[in-house]
């Protein structure tokens, strides 16, 4: 059997320009280019590039799927978007890994050295993208599951010690959305890890008096500065800059509190 190769880039912030699809065009005479992707598979060759480059310089995500058993997925995001201790509490061996630039972050959640034959005997890569893309615009609103379960990713996959510490379990993991359950799915992530990452979810109710009464003493707590700097970015059109800045501060404050209760 050949080998069989499937690259799929989109680019979201920026169209790619005249002259980016030129120089694109010019390491692939077959491959489907338009100002925001760029499509396509090999059987007996490769990609004329590096993929990591090419997210540098041009596109802000990326799926790889092979018929040997592999797939990753690539996100860039803007540098800053997340703590840094919550990337390094979620980071592993492999599965789960951060690449840094000077303006951006390159997530990357891989699966290899799989042996589900027949999955990948079947599947050619097609429509991971629309159902993983979304994975971007949660993260930049403050979503952090799909960090999280690139973590759980590489408890499946046997790269976290038992003794490991876990990273703060975000909230809604009873809950994933569509794209975070394909992100499962692609990664293959064992469901009983879900499961049991959820379970505090499922024990208390979304908004009950207890969480009400903390969310509000949060607020309270909220420097004026910070309340006017979000309302700024609210009024100007950067509703998800403004959604990420609270969700962090409220992680942040939530962990501080936590830190104090079990001292």
């Amino acid at each position: 059997m050949s080998e069989y190769q499937y690259y799929e880039f989109v680019a979201i912030d920026e169209p790619l320009t005249p002259k980016q699809m030129a120089e694109l065009r010019s390491r692939s005479s077959r491959a489907s280019i338009t100002p925001t992707r760029f499509v396509n598979d090999y059987q007996w060759g490769d990609l004329k590039g590096d993929p990591v480059d090419w997210l540098r310089r041009y596109f802000d995500a990326h799926v790889y799927v092979t018929n040997w058993c592999t797939c990753c997925l690539y996100l860039r995001v803007p540098r800053g978007a997340f703590d840094a201790e919550i990337l390094r509490s979620c980071e592993t061996e492999s599965v789960f890994s951060v690449d840094r630039t000077n303006t951006h972050l390159l997530l990357e959640w891989t699966l290899s050295e799989n042996d589900n034959y027949d999955r990948f005997g079947e599947e050619d890569g097609r429509g991971w993208m629309g159902r993983l893309v979304p994975l971007r615009d949660e993260l930049l609103r403050g979503d952090m599951r799909p960090l999280y379960l690139g973590w759980l990713a590489g408890v499946s996959a046997g790269e976290v010690d038992e003794d490991a510490i876990e990273p703060p379990p975000p909230p809604g993991l009873s809950r994933l959305t569509a794209a975070q359950q394909s992100l499962a799915e692609f990664l293959e992530i064992d469901l009983d890890l879900i499961t049991a990452a959820g379970l505090p979810d499922q024990q208390a109710p979304d908004l009950d008096t207890k969480s009400d009464a903390e969310l509000d003493a949060w607020i309270a707590e909220l420097p004026t500065a910070e309340k006017a700097a979000v309302l700024k970015l609210l009024v100007t059109g950067h509703a998800q800059q403004a959604e990420r800045r609270l969700k962090l501060r409220l992680l942040a404050w939530q962990r501080e509190k936590q830190g104090l209760t079990e001292m």
